[in-house]
């Protein structure tokens, strides 16, 4: 695992313990809620979760407007499952010292997959513009026979 990766997530580790540690001082503390760690963490994903998903629906609703709208959810999606497989690789090869844990590998598989799907993107247009061409044609035959 390179310095850069380890030192990256031992902040981000750290961020997290923070938060975490703030966050039962406000619940127990303050709001004198007495919430075990699991009631906690159930309410606080619950809501992060819950928020995510308003904007995410929100975000889907508008992009549905659009001509290639499912495209773009489809890719979003999956380039957020994309990202989560990708690092878990890297975190799992980290673990078992299995392959390097370097951050450059998970920036390049997920380039990959970009890098196909504009080769897809790529393909549809160019059947969409073949068929436009293909119907444009037409109008104008029905035109002269008229």
């Amino acid at each position: 695992m390179s310095d850069e990766m380890k030192d990256g997530i031992l902040f981000l580790v750290e961020v997290m313990n923070n938060l975490h540690d703030v966050l039962i001082v406000i619940i127990n503390d303050i709001l004198g809620l007495q919430m075990t760690d699991k009631d906690m963490h159930f309410w606080i994903m619950g809501v992060i979760g819950m928020v995510t998903f308003i904007a995410v629906y929100m975000i889907s609703k508008w992009l549905s407007q659009f001509p290639f709208g499912i495209h773009l959810i489809a890719f979003l999606y999956t380039l957020t499952f994309m990202f989560v497989l990708v690092f878990a690789i890297e975190i799992q090869q980290a673990i078992t010292s299995r392959g390097n844990m370097e951050f450059a590998d998970a920036i390049v598989g997920l380039w990959g997959y970009i890098a196909l799907f504009l080769v897809y993107a790529g393909i549809l247009v160019f059947f969409i513009l073949v068929k436009a061409l293909f119907r444009k044609g037409k109008h104008k035959k029905d035109e002269l026979d008229v």
